[in-house]
């Protein structure tokens, strides 16, 4: 049995990543901002599920919340930092822009921080991070998202060499999703080789299992990938997107 912590458990992947694991015997600690949700969650999933409601951006009530359920789990095994945001069209470029950074970003890394200097104590354990094909590409339509995955992968391509120099016994995860089913991608009308909630989130368990430094989920999605790394800079720059 792992003790898992999963950031935006709420809907989508984080919520189905509760609940695969969870049915593989595996203690879940719940964050999101939503009460009900993880109430509706933890009901679901049984006594396996522990949670708190909390905005990952007060990066201060984070940490407290972090540590509330390590100390209610017993322990952390692995921390999954699923939270994220898209395109928010309903707000102004610059302050859809800013709650992407805010949220993608800077919430990520205090996450990665909390889990990192907590492993590095216990030696040993396991970060995963919810990155995004589209770290591999540029959009004018969603430049703040796309720059936001380019950070996540790059980041963690740091962390993990920070742990090699530190020889410390810890795990880093990419996990690099297509278009996947839920609430962020419901009015995306360009979507194409788009999975099930559950597949994806299958694909993600068996990678997160197998402690795969990097994962594309769904696995054909590495060709998109391998394309993209190929296309020289004037081509993005042309691009009109």
């Amino acid at each position: 049995m792992k003790k898992i912590i999963i950031t935006g458990a709420t809907s989508g992947i984080g919520y189905e990543l509760a609940v695969q694991l969870a049915k593989k015997g595996h203690k879940v600690g719940l964050i999101g901002r939503r009460t009900e949700r993880l109430e509706q969650l933890a009901e679901e999933i049984g006594e396996n599920a522990y949670y708190r409601t909390c905005d990952v951006t007060d990066h201060e009530t984070a940490s407290v919340m972090y540590q509330g359920l390590i100390d209610e789990m017993a322990g952390m095994d692995i921390m999954i930092l699923n939270a994220g945001v898209g395109i928010d069209t309903l707000l102004p470029k610059w302050e859809s822009d800013h709650k992407t950074i805010e949220v993608n970003v800077t919430a990520f890394v205090h996450g990665a921080h909390f889990a990192f200097n907590y492993f590095r104590s216990q030696k040993e354990g396991q970060i995963v991070g919810m990155s995004s094909i589209a770290s591999h590409v540029s959009s004018g339509r969603a430049s703040a998202y796309t720059a936001s995955k380019h950070f996540i992968s790059n980041y963690m391509t740091g962390l993990r060499q920070k742990a090699n120099k530190l020889e410390m016994d810890l795990v880093i995860s990419d996990i690099r999703p297509g278009y996947v089913v839920s609430e962020m991608t419901e009015n995306n009308k360009s979507m194409f080789w788009v999975a099930s909630t559950e597949k994806a989130v299958a694909q993600m368990v068996s990678a997160i299992e197998k402690k795969k430094k990097r994962a594309y989920i769904t696995k054909r999605w590495r060709l998109i990938a391998i394309i993209a790394s190929i296309i020289p800079q004037f081509v993005w720059d042309r691009l009109k997107s």
